[in-house]
């Protein structure tokens, strides 16, 4: 069995949020690894994101930091990184 593939979740996790936690649902469901990445996040998002094999918006904006979150998509666009929108 080869490695999982694991994907960044980019957000502003909040435990209260019953979406937030039917995309950890969903992601466990199908097997998937994955850590939530604040859009607020410290650094560059090209080390932030370079160890994951996807890229997932997460629901329920705003965001600390719409930037951030616009940063996410760029990089999975100019990278060819499978992205997922919510």
């Amino acid at each position: 069995m080869g490695k999982r593939a694991q994907i960044a979740i980019v957000g502003d996790f909040n435990p209260a949020n019953p979406t937030h936690e039917f995309t950890n649902a969903a992601l466990e469901h199908v097997g998937l690894g994955f850590t939530w990445v604040p859009t607020d996040a410290a650094g560059g998002w090209d080390e932030r994101l370079s160890a994951y094999d996807g890229v997932w918006i997460a629901p329920a904006s705003p965001y600390r930091s719409m930037d951030g979150a616009l940063a996410a998509v760029r990089y999975a666009r100019e990278r060819g990184v499978p992205l997922v929108g919510t």
